[in-house]
């Protein structure tokens, strides 16, 4: 069974940085593709950056591209997102997801299917 539990958000003042992680267990992390989508107040889940079985490929939506860092740890099974010059429309709850294997897809679709229970990002002076 796929788990993935997410932690590490918070509340953070503009400006500010935060790093997530995604603990993930039940299947050969290494071998996927694995993502980070958010979900805004009030709107409907976004992805927000990709990262390919073998950490050679990464992708960003466009408004985070040069804030936020995904990497992994494949000796801990672990995901990251290391976001920093937070914004106030980053604010959001955080979901890691895992993808296709090896380079394959990661992004709502595959979260749709599987992400963990999130963790909350708030952005507030």
């Amino acid at each position: 069974e796929v788990q993935l539990v997410e932690s590490g958000g918070g509340l953070v003042q503009p400006g500010g940085s935060l790093r997530l992680s995604c603990e993930a267990s039940g299947f050969s992390f290494s071998d996927y593709a694995m993502c980070w989508v958010r979900q805004p107040p009030g709107k409907n889940l976004e992805w927000v950056s990709s990262i390919n079985y073998g950490d050679t490929i990464t992708a960003y939506k466009n408004s985070v591209k040069g804030r936020f860092t995904i990497s992994r740890d494949h000796g801990k099974n672990t995901l990251y997102l290391q976001l920093n010059n937070l914004k106030t429309e980053d604010t959001a709850m955080y979901y890691c997801a895992k993808g296709g294997l090896q380079n394959g897809a990661c992004d709502v679709g595959y979260a749709l299917q599987s992400r963990g229970p999130g963790t909350q990002v708030t952005v507030s002076s």
